[in-house]
């Protein structure tokens, strides 16, 4: 985000705060951040600009494994209300576990995937939301659509060390996620808020 912003002064007013969807919605609904990616499910009533966490068909870090019981995830919002939409059953899991899971090649089924299959839209996780500074997010926004996303090694020998999964599959994950809302994504987006009223 610092990347496409301009002012040094903007830059240094940005803390970046990690966390689980669930607490990141958290801090977001209790304005202890100005702006954040919240989860869609949350953001239906929030202004956003055209960014955010968007699956154009499968994503790897968001499954279910099938099972009798449902099993939702904690720290998640959106996904565990896609797993009921699709009508699927079993333990809903996210992130870097989900994401170690389906790379390990054991049973599950990809939410996004199905989701496309059934609807043939993306869907979309989450959306850059905002409290305030709506002028700075929308030039963070066009800079962001007309830039190619590099990250640099040193980020992604960090991540691999903290997740335990190498660079390489880090970067083959990136390459299904898009963090630009576009057209077909706001009918997908339009389409889940739909389902789940």
């Amino acid at each position: 985000m610092k990347r496409f912003t301009s002012s040094s002064q903007q830059k240094m007013s940005m803390h970046y705060k990690r966390g689980v969807p669930a607490k990141i919605n958290d801090k977001f609904l209790m304005r202890k951040v100005d702006a954040a990616f919240i989860s869609s499910i949350k953001a239906k009533k929030y202004k956003y600009v055209n960014l955010g966490i968007v699956a154009k068909k499968e994503v790897l870090s968001v499954i279910l494994i099938p099972q009798n019981d449902t099993i939702l995830d904690q720290e998640s919002a959106s996904s565990n209300i896609l797993a009921n939409l699709l009508g699927l059953q079993g333990k809903v899991l996210i992130g870097d576990k989900a994401l170690r899971y389906s790379l390990e090649g054991k049973k599950h089924i990809d939410l996004a995937q199905v989701w496309n299959e059934k609807y043939n839209l993306p869907f979309v996780f989450a959306l850059l939301c905002y409290h305030n500074h709506k002028k700075t997010l929308q030039k963070i926004e066009a800079s962001f659509m007309h830039q190619k996303i590099y990250i640099p090694q040193y980020i992604l020998k960090k991540e691999a060390q903290r997740t335990q999964i190498s660079s390489s599959n880090i970067l083959k994950y990136l390459e299904h996620i898009s963090y630009v809302v576009d057209t077909k994504a706001r009918r997908g987006l339009k389409k889940f808020y739909t389902l789940s009223k």
